[in-house]
C-alpha cells in the first residue's frame, strides 16, 4: 500500500473518525465514501479549475490506494 499524500490522509482520517463504529474502527469503503463525496464537490466549484483539480486529484488518490 502506499503513502497517501497528507491532504488525502486527512480526509481518511476524518471519514473513518466519523463512521458509526467509532474512531479506532476503519471502514473498508471509507476511502470510497469519501472519493465520491469529493467528486461531488467538485461538481459545485466554480470558477476556480486548480482547486477543483485539487479536490479531484485527492479523490482519484483514495480510489487508487
Amino acid at each position: 500500500m502506499t503513502t497517501l499524500s497528507p491532504a488525502a490522509q486527512a480526509v481518511l482520517d476524518a471519514a473513518n473518525g466519523r463512521s458509526s463504529y467509532g474512531p479506532d474502527d476503519c471502514l473498508s469503503e471509507s476511502r470510497w465514501i469519501a472519493a465520491a463525496a469529493l467528486r461531488a464537490l467538485a461538481v459545485r466549484i466554480k470558477g476556480a479549475d486548480a482547486i477543483r483539480q485539487d479536490v479531484l486529484d485527492i479523490a482519484a488518490e483514495l480510489e487508487a490506494q
